[in-house]
């Protein structure tokens, strides 16, 4: 279900109406950020009901963290508007991006082995308190723009050149420390990431970025090096979260498997 995104007047749909050049071409053209918003309950409705159109009895629905997005909303309403057509399960994920992928995947492959809606359920609620996500921005520019700043730590706003390192914990963003360089940011990321899940226990782990597929590519090759890795794979970030942190965003997402 793509998230709309708005510039001005102007409404799209993320990754269907517009793609993620023509949306960073706005971006600096217009010297703006748009709004962005969850899909409507209707929206909804109208694919889940399309999906039972196929012969499909029961839907597993995973979202972004309900605590910073309304979408799980919008999906719980739509459940019960279509209650009696398909039976629908609508899941806060608590987490986003790569994180909420592993999720899908899981689920994908739980659901070709056989494995019922329940269980698949059941090994959702197990990843989710596992999960752990840590990003770094290049600079805090998009952030002062979209608000999320003061909505991290107000005074972040007012430093020179500090690298917040963020944490999504319980759903919620966070910032867990501040450097001075884009080296030691990395660097401290892999640290909290190694506190979180150690470097034995075999994870799952992806690196997420937004339009810097090389340092992501790096970063990546570190992780692997220090982590005993099972899935790994590199990301763009949803431009619908971009839109929040800017091009340079860099981070780290795992869980032990």
């Amino acid at each position: 279900m793509p998230i709309n995104i708005q510039f001005g007047m102007e409404t799209y749909e993320e990754g269907i109406t517009i793609d993620r050049t023509s949306f960073y071409r706005k971006v600096d053209e217009l010297g703006i950020l748009p709004t962005t918003s969850q899909p409507s309950a209707g929206r909804f409705a109208q694919v889940y009901r399309e999906i039972a159109a196929e012969g499909v009895e029961t839907i597993l629905s995973i979202h972004v963290t309900a605590k910073l997005s309304g979408t799980w909303q919008s999906a719980e309403l739509a459940r019960q508007m279509v209650a009696d057509e398909v039976t629908v399960h609508p899941f806060d994920s608590a987490c986003g991006s790569a994180g909420l992928g592993f999720m899908a995947l899981e689920g994908a492959r739980l659901a070709e082995a056989g494995e019922s809606a329940t269980n698949i359920l059941k090994r959702w609620e197990e990843i989710r308190p596992r999960m752990r996500i840590f990003f770094t921005m290049a600079d805090l520019k998009y952030a002062q723009m979209s608000g999320w700043v003061g909505r991290l730590q107000g005074t972040l706003a007012s430093l020179l050149n500090v690298k917040p390192i963020v944490a999504l914990e319980g759903g919620l963003l966070d910032v867990v420390a501040q450097v001075r360089t884009r080296k030691k940011a990395l660097e401290r990321m892999l640290m909290l990431m190694e506190e979180a899940v150690g470097t034995t226990e075999v994870v799952n782990l992806a690196v997420i970025h937004a339009e810097a597929p090389q340092e992501g590519q790096r970063l990546l090759d570190r992780a692997r090096q220090m982590f005993n890795c099972q899935d790994t794979f590199v990301v763009d970030l949803a431009f619908s979260l971009a839109v929040h942190f800017g091009p340079g965003t860099l981070g780290l997402i795992a869980y032990r498997v």
